[in-house]
C-alpha cells in the first residue's frame, strides 16, 4: 500500500506544462532545504505580516471568542451538532462569519471573496483555533469546500457557486473518503455512468466522514466514470435527485462540526458539473490535501498556543504551599517546552506558506493562469506540507495534554474547555491524511525528486558529507553559538542523506516496504526542516535593528533548546534505522558516521526551559 501511495502521489505532483519559466529564487523549491542554503533574509516570519493581515487574523480570533467561547463556555457546555438546536446555531454562526467576509478568504474578489494570499490564509487558520470544533466547519468552507472550484472550475461554474459560498448562502463540503477507500483514495467504488441522452452522469455509491456534510448545499464528489482507472470530480447539489444524507456521526471530538455519510442512488448530475478534466480527480484531491495540510498544521499550532495561555493563566492563580504553581520546576518544564515547540513550528509554517506565495507569483509572471499557478505552487511544496501537518498535530496533542496536567483535577472540569480541546485536538493526527501516511509521503516525494526526476541533487549533497565530518574533527574549528547551531542543522541534514543512502543501497526497491525505516527517516527530515526554520528566524531577528532585544534573548534560547532536543530525536531515529538494515561491521561503521555527524550540543536544558517558561509566565502567555 505504501508503495502505491508514494508512487501515485509523486507521479501526479509533477509539472504538466512544458513551458519554459523564469526560475524562482533557488530556495523556493520543494525539498531544497535539505540540500541547499537559505539566507535569513529570504525567510518570511510572523513579524513580517503587515498591519492589514494582522487585522484579518485578529478579526477571526475575536469572532471565535465572541461566537464560540463566550456563549458556550459560560453555559459550561460545548456545541454539539447531534442536537438539532445546536446544529441550527452552528449554521447561524457560519452565516455570520459569511457576513464578515470570512467564508470568502480563499475565493478571488471577482467572485465575491477576499482573494487573500496563502500566508494570510495560514494566519487565519492559526487564529481560527480559538473556535475549537467550529474551526473545522469554517476551515472546510474556506479550504476543501471551495478550493476545487477556485482551482479547477470553469468560468460558468465559478460564477454559479463561488459567490454563494463566499457569502455562506451555500455551505460547501468535500467528499472523497469511502468505507474501503481512505489513504488509498483512488480505490473508491463510487461510479458514474453517462445517461443515454448524454445530459447527465448517473452516480451510485457512498462517501463517509464528510465534514459539513449534514448542512452543506454543494459538494465536490470524487468517483470513477465507467471503467476509468482514475477518479473524476463532480459538483453535486443537495437537491439533486438520488442524493441523500445519513445521520450525524457521534464523534469522540469536534462535536460542533457536522460529519455524516452521504449516498448516491442513481443520482443525476448535469454533465456540465464535471469539475476539471475527466480522470483528473485524484490529482485534484492531492493538491487540495497539500494545501489543507499546511492550514491544519498551522491551526494546530494556534491550538497549542491557546492551551498554553490557559495553562499559564491558571498556573499563576493556583497556589500550593503558599506560592503559585508556576514557580515549580516541573510546571516550568512543561511551559518552557511547549513554548519552544510553538516557536519552532510556527517558523516552519509561515516559511512554507510564503514560499508557496512566491512560487505562485513567479509562475504568474511567466504567463501561467491564476488557477494553474496556485495548483503548481502548492504541489511544489508537498514535502513541507506533510512535515508541517505532522509536527503541528503532534504539538497540539502534546500541549493540550500538558495543559490539563497543569490544571490538575480542574483540567477535567467542563467549564475550562480543556477536555473539549483534548478531544478536538486528536483528530488533527488523522484528517488530511494520517500522520503515518504524511510521514511516508514526505520521504517518498523527496526520494522521487532526487532519484527519478532529478529535481534535487541528493547524490551531490551526499558527496559533501566527508568534508563536513573532517571539519567536525578539526580541533581548531570555530565554536561560536551560531556556528554550532548551523553545524547541528547541517549534521541532521547529512544524517538523513547518509542513512537514506545506505538503506537504499542495502534494501534497494524493498526499502519502500520497510515502513518503520521510512518513518525513522521522516523523523530526521522533519527535525531538519523545523530546526533550520527556527534558527533562520532568530538569525533574521538578530539582524533587525527593530527587534525586541529582551524577547530575542528568549527566542535564541528557544532555538538552543529545540536543537538540543532535535539531536536526541535524530540520534534515536538514525540508530534505529541503521539497526533495522545493517549488521556486524557495516552497522558499526554506520553508527560511527552518525556519531561524527551528530556531535553533542553542550547546553543546560533545565535552565533554558526555566528561562523560557519565566518569560512566558511574566507575559501572561505566549507572545513570541
Amino acid at each position: 500500500m505504501a508503495e502505491e501511495i508514494l508512487e501515485t502521489s509523486l507521479k501526479h505532483s509533477a509539472p504538466t506544462s512544458t513551458k519554459e519559466y523564469i526560475p524562482s529564487p533557488p530556495h523556493v523549491r520543494g525539498g531544497y532545504f535539505l540540500i541547499g542554503t537559505t539566507s535569513p533574509e529570504e525567510l518570511f516570519i510572523s513579524e513580517d505580516f503587515e498591519e492589514d493581515q494582522q487585522m484579518v487574523g485578529d478579526t477571526v480570533k475575536e469572532f471565535c471568542i465572541k461566537e464560540i467561547q463566550d456563549p458556550f463556555f459560560q453555559r459550561g457546555r460545548e456545541l454539539v451538532v447531534t442536537n438539532e438546536a445546536d446544529k441550527a446555531e452552528m449554521v447561524a454562526i457560519l452565516k455570520r462569519a459569511g457576513d464578515l467576509g470570512l467564508c470568502g478568504v480563499s475565493i478571488p474578489e471577482a467572485y465575491g471573496g477576499m482573494g487573500l494570499d496563502f500566508k494570510t490564509n495560514t494566519l487565519i487558520s492559526y487564529n481560527l483555533s480559538h473556535g475549537f470544533s467550529f474551526a473545522t466547519t469554517l476551515g472546510a468552507q474556506t479550504s476543501i469546500g471551495c478550493l476545487p472550484l477556485v482551482y479547477y472550475g470553469t468560468e460558468a461554474q465559478k460564477q454559479q457557486y463561488l459567490p454563494k459560498i463566499a457569502s455562506a448562502e451555500f455551505i460547501a463540503a468535500y467528499a472523497l473518503t469511502e468505507p474501503n477507500a481512505g489513504s488509498d483514495a483512488n480505490s473508491g467504488k463510487a461510479k458514474a455512468t453517462l445517461s443515454k441522452d448524454g445530459k447527465h452522469y448517473i452516480l451510485n455509491g457512498q462517501k463517509i466522514w464528510i465534514t459539513n456534510g449534514g448542512v452543506a448545499d454543494v459538494y465536490t464528489v470524487f468517483a470513477k466514470i465507467e471503467d476509468d482507472e482514475k477518479l473524476s470530480a463532480f459538483i453535486v447539489e443537495r437537491t439533486y435527485e438520488g442524493f441523500s444524507i445519513g445521520a450525524e456521526e457521534k464523534k469522540f471530538g469536534i462535536k460542533g462540526s457536522s460529519t455524516v455519510p452521504i449516498f448516491f442512488d442513481n443520482c443525476k448530475i448535469p454533465v456540465e458539473n464535471l469539475l476539471g478534466e475527466r480522470q483528473g480527480g485524484f490529482k485534484m484531491a492531492l493538491t487540495i490535501l497539500n494545501g489543507g495540510r499546511i492550514k491544519a498544521g498551522t491551526g494546530a499550532i494556534g491550538g497549542a498556543m491557546n492551551a498554553l495561555d490557559r495553562a499559564v493563566k491558571y498556573g499563576k492563580e493556583r497556589k500550593q504551599f503558599n506560592v503559585p504553581i508556576t514557580s515549580f520546576g516541573a510546571i516550568q518544564y512543561k511551559i518552557g517546552d511547549i513554548a519552544m515547540r510553538i516557536f519552532a513550528n510556527q517558523a516552519a509554517c509561515f516559511r512554507t506558506a510564503d514560499m508557496i506565495d512566491q512560487k505562485r507569483v513567479s509562475l504568474k509572471s511567466n504567463g501561467v493562469s491564476d488557477g494553474e499557478s496556485k495548483i503548481k505552487a502548492i504541489s511544489e511544496f508537498a514535502i513541507e506540507a506533510s512535515i508541517v501537518k505532522v509536527k503541528g498535530s503532534e504539538l497540539v496533542c502534546y500541549a493540550i495534554d500538558e495543559a490539563i496536567q497543569i490544571h490538575g483535577g480542574m483540567g477535567y472540569a467542563v467549564e475550562t474547555g480543556l477536555g473539549m480541546g483534548y478531544r478536538d485536538a486528536r483528530i488533527t493526527k488523522i484528517y488530511e491524511g494520517t500522520n503515518d501516511i504524511n510521514s511516508m509521503l514526505a520521504v517518498g516525494e523527496l526520494s522521487k525528486r532526487g532519484l527519478v526526476t532529478k529535481e534535487l541533487d541528493l547524490v551531490g549533497a551526499g558527496k559533501k558529507i566527508p568534508r563536513f565530518i573532517a571539519q567536525q574533527m578539526n580541533p581548531f574549528r570555530s565554536k561560536s553559538n551560531e556556528q554550532e547551531q548551523e553545524r547541528i542543522v547541517q549534521g541532521i541534514k547529512n544524517t538523513f542523506l547518509y542513512v537514506s543512502g545506505m538503506a537504499g543501497k542495502k534494501l534497494k526497491k524493498k526499502l519502500v516496504e520497510e515502513q518503520e525505516i521510512i518513518l525513522n527517516l521522516s523523523t530526521i527530515l522533519q527535525e531538519a526542516y523545523v530546526g533550520e526554520s527556527a534558527l533562520l528566524k532568530v538569525q533574521k531577528l538578530t539582524k533587525d535593528a527593530q527587534s525586541d532585544k529582551r524577547k530575542l534573548v528568549i527566542q535564541e534560547q528557544m532555538v538552543q533548546l529545540y536543537l538540543y532536543e532535535a539531536l536526541a530525536k535524530v540520534r534515536k531515529a538514525a540508530m534505529e534505522a541503521v539497526a533495522s538494515f545493517a549488521t556486524g561491521r557495516a552497522r558499526k561503521r554506520h553508527v560511527k558516521m552518525i556519531q561524527r555527524m551528530l556531535k553533542p550540543y553542550e547546553v543546560n536544558p533545565k535552565e533554558l526551559r526555566r528561562n523560557i517558561a519565566q518569560a512566558v509566565i511574566d507575559r501572561g502567555g505566549y507572545e513570541f
